[in-house]
């Protein structure tokens, strides 16, 4: 439970984060969201998986008149119930996996899934119950981290021995193991997508790390790796950006 807590503190420490870079990473990505679900307009009813520290549910709250938040673990769940106060639709928390969500097909028009499946076990069907609860006229967002990320591939070795105490000292802030087990390739992902009967409206990879910029050179390193992050997009070097964002709906849907 002390780890799970701390996961939770740590993903409300990181959109305020102190190093400019970290701070980047992370905003960027929830404007990323943010902005997609406030395009969809008005809908009846969104349902978060994996809420986190409920950073999200504000925003599905201004566009949908009932939200859902779906985690598998209560230390999580409390951080969504913590968001309540700060949300303008009822929001109803439920525990349980990503794999069968406990609501009628179809019967949710927005669904978010950001930073979730590569805390999932790997295995046939990762998406299924998702698509299932879909409503024909819905959309999904899902964002997940690419494998072969300069921050993730550093990632595996930030937690050996003594590093991770150096991190803690230059970060000044809590630093702690990702829990990622299902990193997806591009072509693995959207295997999974279409697997599920999703299809896909929109792609876009974001987010640029390099370490010694990230860690030394403050708002200037920021800025630089944000130019060398939008000339990556869409290049054929763009697996070194961080995160991979889809806009998904149901084959044939009318969203």
């Amino acid at each position: 439970m002390r780890d799970r807590e701390a996961r939770v503190a740590l993903q409300r420490t990181l959109y305020a984060s102190r190093n400019p870079t970290r701070r980047y990473l992370h905003t960027e990505r929830r404007q990323w969201i943010e902005e997609r679900i406030a395009a969809m307009g008005s809908r009846r009813c969104a349902l978060e998986v994996g809420p986190g520290s409920g950073v999200y549910l504000p925003a599905l709250s201004r566009t949908a008149g009932r939200v859902l938040a779906v985690d598998r673990d209560e230390a999580h769940l409390e951080g969504a119930r913590g968001a309540r106060e700060s949300c303008t639709a009822p929001v109803d928390v439920v525990l349980a996996d990503l794999r069968s969500p406990p609501f009628r097909d179809g019967s949710v028009d927005l669904l978010l899934c950001s930073e979730v499946v590569e805390h999932v076990v790997p295995g046939p069907g990762l998406l299924d119950g998702l698509a299932r609860v879909l409503a024909p006229d819905g959309e999904m967002i899902l964002t997940t981290p690419q494998p072969f990320s300069p921050l993730e591939l550093l990632g595996r070795i930030a937690f050996l021995p003594g590093i991770v105490h150096v991190l803690r000292w230059i970060y000044r802030e809590p630093v702690e193991p990702t829990g990622h087990i299902n990193l997806l390739h591009r072509r693995d992902l959207e295997a999974a997508i279409a697997e599920a009967g999703l299809e896909v409206l929109e792609r876009e990879c974001l987010g640029f790390y390099l370490p010694v910029i990230a860690e030394f050179f403050g708002a200037g390193g920021q800025r630089f790796l944000a130019r060398m992050d939008h000339r990556l997009r869409g290049s054929p070097a763009e697996g070194l950006l961080w995160t991979q964002c889809y806009r998904l709906r149901r084959r044939g849907g009318t969203a």
